[in-house]
């Protein structure tokens, strides 16, 4: 090759972009000092490890995301550990810089194995463990078995853990970890030291998102990091998601994680919005207390998610009348209402309790849940101008005459149109109802043999439809609220209103031809013809 193809100059290759790691992953603790709400846990932990009182096998329960595999982890560090010079032993305190340490963390110690029990749950996954068991750790000093999920193992496969799980080698540990502690056999409980990891207080959790946002370079607001915070219900790895979505949901602009952006994108109510609806459900508001629901629904909000922070408001207000702990997320606004409401009696907030919980258990399942939302805020507007039933007792013991709210009005009975006495009244009365096919029918057809209230008996002057006497008799029964029977008998009966109608007809147009003035016309006209007339009312 020439000189001057080895002097091209060529361009630097990028190196490979790191992938992104979500928050849950990215601030996984790698220390105890780093596991949040679980210090009786960590605590216990170092005195066993300080004492040399090692139990060979613990089980870690609790709800999702609160650390479980996370301590479990940290635990198999803490027992694997060297230290910086390799010289250190089991600790509390992980260096986090050791081989073990660092090999532990990325998930790739030859002597930390763990098991998801949701896929290898069967007899032939625990034979090969017991089997491996028997064997010393490579280059840690425990093999550390973590089993995830561990309530879904199957019976024979509990059965045949049982007596490696009791007696196992002196350099084996088994971590178990479950959501679900009452599905694992007691037998398994027995032979484990159990730790319950507990959900982690809002305030924490708002504390420690707080720290990863500014380690982010994110803006947050206070208020939207305690949103976050109790919709994670306890759990950090539920909250780090909504905070990454939330951290997404900002774009590009800077706008970092609001609190009304996190309300819209978890459907939550606007608290301030609520203490309004609450305060209307007091004054009796009706009407306003469903423009309030409607303005949230219009916005988005859940109306299941309108009656539980209506419970959560009850529940808050009633902490507030027995004197208990307020909560660190509340904002000066809530502590003002809270106080104010305060004041309501303990039989009208129990009250409250039970139709908001009735009401929502009624929303959940509902077709219409709304609909079903306003019915529910309806009855609490009504319920709460009832009078409270102890001081009903009271004064009825008093001997006073209890002030009751006076009964609503009964609805006026309908208005029964009186029932028709000729068949003439009968044709209008389906005419007026827009019952026309009928009404042409009975006008053309019906020949009246009787006529009484509620009883018609007819006959035809052609055959009449087979089904006519029933749809007479509903149509009827429908105009006039009362039951009616329609018979259809022999007898010539009376005209059918047709043939009065042209009987009539035809006594008119006599009675014209015969006026002394048409006579006088029709002889001077010989060809003339009577066409129309217009009968003028005197």
């Amino acid at each position: 090759m020439s000189d001057s193809f080895l002097d091209l100059d060529l361009p630097a290759v990028p190196e490979a972009a790191q992938p992104y790691r979500v928050l849950a992953r990215k601030y996984r603790p790698q220390t105890f000092s780093q596991l949040i709400g679980q210090d009786a846990m960590v605590t216990t932990l170092g005195n066993a490890i300080a004492r040399g009182r090692l139990a060979h096998a613990f089980l870690l329960t609790g709800v999702r995301g609160v650390g479980k595999t996370s301590t479990a982890r940290l635990i198999a560090k803490a027992l694997n550990c060297i230290g910086p010079d390799g010289q250190g032993g089991p600790t509390i305190d992980p260096c986090g810089v050791c081989e073990p340490c660092r090999a532990i963390a990325e998930g790739r110690h030859i002597d930390v194995i763990e098991i998801d029990a949701a896929s290898n749950n069967g007899v032939d996954s625990v034979r090969e463990m017991t089997e491996a068991v028997r064997y010393a750790a490579v280059s840690a000093r425990f093999k550390i078995y973590i089993i995830d999920e561990v309530h879904m193992m199957s019976t024979p496969a509990f059965n045949a853990l049982l007596k490696t799980l009791e007696e196992p080698p002196a350099h084996v540990k088994f971590l178990l970890a479950t959501t679900e502690v009452h599905k694992v056999p007691v037998t398994v409980l027995s032979r484990c030291q159990r730790f319950d990891l507990r959900r982690i207080p809002a305030e924490l959790l708002a504390g420690h998102f707080a720290h990863v946002v500014e380690a982010e370079g994110v803006e947050a607001e206070a208020e939207a990091l305690q949103l976050i915070a109790r919709a994670a219900e306890g759990s950090a790895r539920d909250g780090l998601s909504i905070l990454d979505q939330a951290i997404a949901h900002g774009g590009l602009e800077g706008d970092g994680v609001r609190a009304d952006a996190v309300r819209q994108m978890l459907g939550l109510s606007d608290r301030g919005a609520i203490r309004a609806l609450f305060d209307l459900l007091l004054q009796s508001d009706a009407a306003g207390a469903l423009r309030a629901l409607r303005q949230q629904y219009d916005l988005g909000v859940d109306p299941a998610s309108v009656l539980r922070t209506l419970l959560e408001t009850v529940h808050g207000v009633t902490i507030v009348k027995v004197g208990g702990d307020r909560g660190a997320g509340q904002s000066a606004e809530e502590r003002a209402a809270f106080d104010g409401w305060s004041a309501l009696s303990f039989p009208m907030l129990h009250r409250l309790w039970q139709l908001l919980l009735k009401g929502h258990e009624e929303v959940s399942r509902a077709a219409l849940p709304i609909e079903t939302c306003e019915m529910a805020l309806l009855r609490i507007v009504h319920a709460s101008s009832l009078p409270d039933p102890g001081a009903l007792a009271r004064q009825l013991a008093a001997g006073q005459v209890p002030s009751v709210p006076s009964p609503v009005a009964a609805p006026p009975e309908p208005v029964v149109p009186p029932s028709p006495e000729t068949m003439e009244a009968v044709a209008q009365l389906l005419s007026k109802h827009g019952r026309h096919s009928l009404e042409a029918q009975f006008r053309n057809c019906a020949r009246m043999l009787r006529l009484e209230p509620n009883l018609l008996e007819l006959s035809g002057s052609r055959p009449l439809p087979a089904d006519f006497a029933r749809d007479l008799e509903q149509a009827l029964k429908g105009i006039t609220g009362v039951h009616w029977r329609v018979l259809i008998g022999e007898g010539a009966g009376e005209a059918t209103l047709r043939e009065q109608h042209e009987a009539r007809a035809m006594d008119e147009r006599a009675a014209i031809l015969a006026s002394p003035l048409v006579a006088a016309a029709f002889r001077a006209f010989p060809d003339a013809e009577l066409i129309e007339w217009k009968k003028v009312e005197r």
